[in-house]
């Protein structure tokens, strides 16, 4: 069947409805509050879960759990086995890489050109992120930990004008996020990983570009001693 052509002469005013611009909705609500209880460990790698209870604890029906487990499992987070029942997916090595090997490439580059030019207002950003971190190492909040060092390598992609690139990140490194989680609640000495993001900072601020590119490359590189280690502190929590 041919489409009508629409025939609208220049400057007359269109004629269509705007619908009025939804709150977000329960199911949405209800699988960011699941992912972010997975991301942050409080329901654990193993961890076997059903929808009736998490529908009893969010006070909400099953469907919007179950569609939420549907985009959990796609994404890798649970894993569905029928007759058995749902688990949180084991952290799978092999992604942590993958994924590590991915955000170095890219932070690598993204530090470049934060060096030869980065807004004023991004760079106190930073500098206001650091003074946070200084602040939750004291009182060993390693979800605040996390947020913050998210939020400081988010500020660095933000400045360069790579906030897209940042966001297409997000759905690709869940697994090396909860190994990053799992290594700031296991060990809270975080000295080092402080002092990594201010020499980043005073390389940006300086344009030392080859001192901001290395201190990246060995910042990225801290997961893959991480693993090794969490890997035998935590077996249970690690595809084999």
């Amino acid at each position: 069947m041919a489409v009508s052509k629409i025939n609208v002469k220049r400057g007359e005013p269109l004629d269509f409805t705007i619908k009025p611009i939804q709150p977000v909705s329960t199911r949405d609500a209800v699988y960011a509050a699941l992912r972010s209880l997975i991301l942050q460990l409080e329901l654990p790698p193993g961890a076997a879960i059903s929808e009736k209870e998490m529908a009893d604890k969010m006070g909400v029906s099953r469907t919007p759990i179950r569609e939420s487990f549907v985009r959990l499992s796609q994404e890798g987070l649970l894993e569905v086995y029928p007759q058995r029942g749902t688990f949180v997916s084991l952290i799978d090595p092999e992604l942590v890489e993958e994924a590590r090997f991915m955000r170095e490439q890219l932070e690598v580059a993204v530090v470049r050109l934060a060096c030869a030019e980065f807004p004023a207002e991004h760079l106190a950003a930073l500098e206001s992120n650091l003074s946070q971190q200084r602040a939750s190492i004291s009182v060993h909040d390693y979800h605040l930990m996390f947020e913050l060092d998210e939020t400081f390598h988010r500020t660095i992609f933000e400045g360069c004008r790579k906030s897209n690139t940042w966001a297409a990140l997000g759905g690709i490194i869940t697994h090396l996020n909860r190994s990053r989680m799992l290594r700031l609640a296991a060990d809270q000495q975080w000295d080092h990983l402080y002092n990594q993001h201010q020499g980043i900072v005073d390389a940006i601020r300086t344009h030392d570009e080859a001192a901001a590119v290395q201190l990246m490359t060995d910042h990225m590189l801290l997961s893959v001693a991480d693993q090794a280690l969490l890997k035998m502190k935590y077996p249970d929590y690690f595809k084999q």
